[in-house]
């Protein structure tokens, strides 16, 4: 596909995450928060679910965890906000920012699935124990994931860290996510050839 083929799927897709009424955050929502930036990114992050601002402005991480990871991106990375593309587990925000349910989870996997497809990145990031438990498969903490080595199916590399919303509390977070950005710069300045090379091997969602 061309680059407008696959911004013009993603438009489509949005329109469809809008009118999605396949769980209750259909209704109980302001905006559907489908996804944005670059549609041929080589850094793709998928994170939790919409906040308030999120929800107000239809746009993924716009409050103060948006303005960390923009911050992390351009100083870690050496990348501006819209040379990544930047994607939720869930489309619609649930009531009172509380986690989301299975049944949430189930019904926004097909438009991430999609996203993923479309965007075809180089390295996805999964930011927080949501995203991470989701595109691994495993039951293990953030704090645990973020020290192993994934691939998905096509060889693809997840990298796990902590959402920048547990940064921004500070503690253990706030380092870590600095040292992973670090990671992620090194991973996109030396990516191999997909090998077997002792890092697990994922389906799309694990």
């Amino acid at each position: 596909m061309t680059r407008e083929d696959v911004a013009t799927r993603l438009t489509e897709l949005a329109q469809q995450a809008e009118a999605c009424r396949n769980c209750a955050l259909g209704s109980s929502r302001t905006r559907a928060v489908f996804g944005v930036g670059n549609p041929e990114a080589d850094v793709m992050f998928v994170g939790e679910a919409p906040g308030f601002h999120e929800d107000q402005q239809g746009e993924p991480f716009v409050g103060a965890a948006g303005q960390l990871l923009t911050k992390l991106i351009e100083t870690k990375l050496g990348l501006k906000r819209a040379d990544v593309y930047i994607a939720n587990t869930l489309k619609c925000r649930p009531p009172g920012n509380r986690d989301p349910l299975p049944e949430e989870v189930e019904a926004c996997k097909p438009f991430l699935r999609e996203q993923l497809t479309l965007v075809n990145p180089r390295i996805v990031v999964a930011l927080g124990n949501f995203a991470a438990k989701l595109l691994t498969g495993s039951t293990l903490g953030i704090t645990k994931l973020r020290e192993r080595e994934f691939k998905m199916r096509d060889g693809t590399p997840l990298m796990c860290t902590f959402h920048p919303a547990a940064a921004l509390r500070g503690g253990n977070a706030a380092n870590g996510i600095a040292a992973d950005f670090e990671k992620i710069k090194a991973a996109l300045d030396t990516l191999p050839e997909p090998s077997a090379d002792g890092s697990e091997q994922l389906g799309l969602f694990g």
